[in-house]
């Protein structure tokens, strides 16, 4: 990796966090926590945001300001955003076993040619499954 060094120090950027904002933090919340497997860090939890440990990586949920919020619908099941330009990628030991997992629990997965698999979380954001060495 090479450095970039300016004004004496390393100028390098490490992406550490991702965000998703969400109509229903709890909801969401519950999602990511008790269906994805990622641990929340109770200390960081307020009334709009709170924060998972995902293998030396965090991601955070942003709760939507109400006034902006109602306006927004969310179908059932949820329409895939599958125009948006971010998707966030979770390895796992099986994409096969963790596929059957997520769809016993009335997740949406979509199996992709690669050998990964997208899901839909309930708010429709996309995010995807893969295997070390294997599509992503």
């Amino acid at each position: 990796m090479r450095r970039l060094v300016i004004l004496g120090y390393d100028a390098r950027m490490r992406l550490k966090r991702a965000m998703i904002y969400v109509k229903d933090l709890d909801r969401m919340a519950a999602f990511y926590g008790a269906v994805l497997g990622l641990e929340p860090i109770a200390e960081t939890r307020t009334d709009c945001w709170l924060e998972f440990e995902a293998a030396g990586f965090r991601m955070a949920l942003h709760a939507i300001p109400a006034q902006i919020a109602n306006q927004i619908e969310i179908s059932c099941p949820p329409r895939p955003r599958e125009d948006n330009p971010v998707k966030l990628c979770f390895e796992v030991d099986d994409v096969t076993s963790e596929r059957v997992r997520l769809e016993s629990l009335g997740v949406n997965v979509v199996q992709r040619p690669w050998g990964a698999c997208d899901g839909i979380d309930p708010e429709g954001n996309v995010f995807g499954l893969y295997s070390a060495g294997v599509g992503g």
